[in-house]
């Protein structure tokens, strides 16, 4: 089973073919989009989305990179939207440490850590997974995590040590790799790939961000490119890309309990 663990197909880079490329992805063999909300304002977009296409399903959280612009009643609305919603995953949430112009002040570091906080506390009383954001930032999120358990789920783009994602395996998370291993200069990327089990391991395209490198910088990635991204995870491995279809679809079930149920019965619409 190919599962697409992240894409936001609700970006607006897909609104001229959207509902075209959820069909052709689904024709291609990939059997589900998870869609993780980024803030309060999208929630609904991604709700509608995925029940217009049973091929796809809804997480729901405030993205850090949004942090600056949500407020405390963001989050009373997340748990009113999860108690009558019923999202698969808590995401994307997490840390962002990426340096910006202008850098990022202590007052919005806290902010982020808050919200963070705030959504896995969330997580756990739903027992629900999370989608993670890490970029810059694992250690903290590594430590956030300890401080606040929850039931697993992926570390969304891992880019990280082989140190730091076992140390994320032990807290029951999944590992997402997607367009970077495709480049050959990625070389720490593609060496994780190869050394971790792959059990560890799902797929995931970031679309319309982080196009492989047969697109190159700078053009829409799409969940249809997820085929040639697990070809690419099978080389690297030298197995057969069947076995990565399988192996990371359970994982990617594995991780995300609702997604298997949801493969059985379709979801129900608000």
């Amino acid at each position: 089973m190919l599962i697409d663990t992240h894409c936001h197909l609700d970006a607006a880079e897909f609104n001229v073919d959207r509902d075209y490329i959820a069909l052709m992805a689904k024709q291609q063999g990939v059997n589900r989009i998870v869609i993780p909300a980024v803030e309060r304002a999208n929630f609904d977009t991604v709700i509608a989305l995925c029940n217009r296409h049973q091929n796809c399903a809804y997480a729901l959280g405030i993205h850090p990179m949004y942090v600056d612009a949500a407020v405390n009643q963001d989050i009373e609305t997340l748990k009113t939207y999860i108690e009558n919603f019923h999202p698969i995953a808590i995401g994307e949430i997490g840390l962002d440490y990426f340096v910006r112009t202008p850098k990022l002040n202590p007052e919005q570091i806290e902010k982020q850590v808050i919200f963070f906080t705030q959504q896995l506390k969330i997580a756990a009383h739903y027992d629900l997974p999370v989608l993670l954001h890490v970029r810059h930032a694992v250690d903290d999120v590594l430590k956030y995590l300890r401080r606040h358990p929850v039931r697993g789920g992926i570390a969304h783009a891992f880019n990280g040590s082989l140190q730091q994602a076992e140390q994320f395996i032990a807290l029951g998370f999944k590992l997402g790799f997607g367009g970077a291993m495709t480049y050959s200069r990625a070389l720490k990327i593609r060496e994780l790939a190869v050394k971790l089990p792959l059990d560890a391991i799902v797929l995931e395209t970031d679309a319309p961000d982080m196009p492989p490198a047969w697109i190159g910088p700078g053009v829409r990635n799409s969940p249809l490119e997820l085929l040639k991204i697990a070809q690419v995870l099978a080389d690297l491995r030298q197995i057969n890309v069947a076995q990565v279809h399988a192996v990371t679809g359970c994982n990617a079930l594995h991780a995300l309990p609702k997604l298997a149920e949801l493969c059985t019965s379709p979801q129900v619409l608000h």
